[in-house]
């Protein structure tokens, strides 16, 4: 049987409204005509001329958080424990088995930009599409940021999770879950708007802070999502392993029979 694959990551990229300026990633490329040299020393005798064109190799050097690009969150990001009290799980530790396995996608572009989901929106999301949530599901929300991916207004797109709602995915057993998105939860402007009114501090990252009482990882910036049928896929999903990390960059593919 013939599959198919769409890529749902964004590629690393610098000069581009993908995160806040303190932590933009700056991306510093050795062509093959500078970089000879470097060749050259290790094969003593060797001459530039002796390259091809006299072409050594490109490379790149790269700073970064490893929150840019599109990347999974270790329970780790949201607090120093999860699961009501133990450790939580760095980059490293998250489980192979959280990272493969059937996709769903929730189309949630008509909420406002800053609406927070609640249970029952899940709910009801769920059976538009005629859905019943399994263990291990990955669940991918497409929201309106990711048509704003690179542009200005980026980071105030789409809506977000609630702690409610991400606490009913992950009771049904649900440990990754993904957006395109800057963030699991709304986007900060908005947050701050509201909490500027009435100075409650529960609503601040709350979807994240679900991890404090059930470990899981999600993952951010995805791209594509349009592209994917609601369910009937397979999602690969492995982060790169950081020690100790909040999150590794991640390739994330779903596969279509």
């Amino acid at each position: 049987m013939t599959k198919k694959f769409i890529d749902l990551s964004v590629s690393l990229q610098e000069g581009i409204k993908s995160d806040p300026d303190f932590m933009l990633p700056k991306i510093n490329y050795h062509h093959h005509n500078e970089t000879a040299e470097e060749m050259i020393s290790f094969f003593p005798g060797l001459k530039k001329e002796d390259l091809p064109n006299g072409e050594g190799w490109a490379m790149e050097t790269i700073t970064v958080s490893t929150h840019n690009g599109t990347h999974m969150d270790a329970p780790y990001h949201y607090h120093s424990t999860m699961d009501n009290g133990e450790r939580a799980i760095t980059i490293d530790e998250v489980p192979l088995e959280w990272c493969f396995s059937d996709g769903v996608k929730l189309d949630l572009r008509d909420y406002d930009d800053g609406y927070v989901l609640t249970k029952d929106d899940f709910k009801s999301e769920f059976k538009k599409i005629d859905y019943k949530i399994k263990p291990l599901d990955i669940i991918l929300v497409n929201t309106s940021a990711g048509e704003c991916y690179g542009k200005d207004n980026f980071l105030s797109k789409g809506c977000g999770i609630g702690k409610e709602a991400t606490i009913f995915l992950l009771d049904q057993g649900i440990r990754l879950t993904g957006t395109d998105a800057w963030s699991w939860d709304a986007p900060f402007v908005h947050t701050a708007a509201k909490y500027k009114l009435d100075q409650d501090p529960s609503i601040i990252w709350e979807g994240h802070r679900a991890g404090m009482i059930k470990g899981y990882s999600h993952i951010e910036k995805l791209a594509n999502l349009d592209k994917l049928p609601d369910y009937g896929f397979t999602i690969s999903a492995f982060p790169f392993k950081i020690k100790k990390g909040s999150a590794g960059f991640v390739r994330v593919v779903a596969i279509l029979e």
